[in-house]
């Protein structure tokens, strides 16, 4: 069967690999029909990703459906239901673990990264890590896992009804952690450099939006805040200079939750820290909560998910398009891989 291979050397090629064969005891096989590309894939692709294997099969955002069912597997479960899958791994033993926090499991391997992915036709997994996905197509399947990673940061952020939420960064992520901050009633500013894809976090509930490129950041924050700045401040990029802005602008006494890995080091002004009293969390993967609310979101059919998936392509389209993106980084959502 076909599956897609990446090396840490701008390498992409398309592999043949056996098929497996029926699921085991407590296995599910999965029929990938479509699988996103990611940022740690760009990443992997650009030589950036140092937690990535090298070689590695990528993927881990996915649309799917059950081919088969092995034994001691529940009977909700059934051959030709449409599925998504949790894709980290959790040890159950480190402190996250102990903590019910499985999310941020010391020793997590997620698909495509630490372990060969879901970039290939067939997958078998264990069926607690298998989600069904309501009423959902698989292709809008496959935007279940980069959301619920923004819905996860919005939980970490103990977001609520009188909170000014600034989501810095609007990709997949930051569009998620923009719907879910205005589904618990915030009002929620919007932060990016692209006009196009602060147009879409308007469209998806943002009641305000700031292009940190060509607008006075500050400024507009103590207009739309009458001074106090935003309560919570989600960082949804990874880069220095979001790091630095989310720390500055945000409220005293106010949340800062880091998603985005940074490239390199960040220099900050500790008295912001101290002075503001300020709690800065990070937030990584998501919770099985936060995949069951994207589903009931998504179902609704509000979300303009035509407009977030910017390609979809056949594997052997693969490389172009990753050498594509690689060029034109701000302009893409998500591209999925269909098999």
């Amino acid at each position: 069967m076909k599956a897609i291979q990446i090396t840490h050397s701008q390498e992409l090629k398309v592999i043949e690999i056996e098929k497996p064969q029926a699921p085991g005891r407590g296995e599910v096989m999965l029929k990938l029909h479509y699988v996103g590309f990611c940022g740690s894939d760009i990443n992997t692709f650009m030589g950036r990703n140092t937690m990535a294997l090298n070689p590695v099969i990528p993927g881990h955002e996915v649309g799917a459906t059950i081919e088969a069912v092995g034994e001691g597997v529940p009977e909700e479960l059934k051959a030709g239901m449409v599925v998504t899958c949790n894709p980290y791994t959790n040890c159950g033993k480190c402190s996250s673990c102990r903590n019910q926090r499985v999310n941020a499991c010391q020793h997590n391997e997620t698909l495509g990264v630490q372990r060969n992915g879901a970039m290939r036709e067939y997958i078998v997994l264990p069926w607690e890590k298998v989600i069904t996905a309501g009423g959902l197509t698989t292709k809008v399947s496959a935007l279940i896992e980069p959301m619920s990673v923004g819905f996860h940061a919005v939980s970490r952020s103990q977001v609520t009804d009188i909170d000014v939420v600034m989501v810095i960064g609007c990709g997949m992520v930051g569009l998620g952690a923009i719907v879910r901050s205005v589904m618990r009633g915030a009002i929620v500013v919007a932060a990016d450099i692209d006009d196009d894809k602060l147009a879409l976090a308007k469209r998806v509930g943002a009641a305000y939006t700031i292009n940190t490129k060509t607008e006075d950041v500050r400024q507009r924050l103590t207009d739309i805040t009458k001074g106090f700045g935003p309560d919570v401040v989600i960082e949804a990029v990874g880069s220095p200079m979001t790091y630095q802005m989310a720390a500055d602008v945000v409220a005293f006494t106010g949340r800062v939750t880091c998603i985005g890995y940074a490239k390199s080091e960040v220099s900050f002004q500790t008295k912001y820290f101290v002075q503001k009293e300020l709690d800065i969390r990070g937030s990584r993967n998501a919770q099985p909560s936060d995949f069951r609310a994207v589903i009931k979101y998504l179902e609704l059919g509000t979300c303009p998910v035509d407009e977030l998936i910017t390609r979809v392509v056949r594997p052997e389209e693969a490389l172009e398009t990753m050498r594509w993106w690689s060029q034109n980084p701000g302009k893409v959502f998500r591209i999925l891989v269909e098999f």
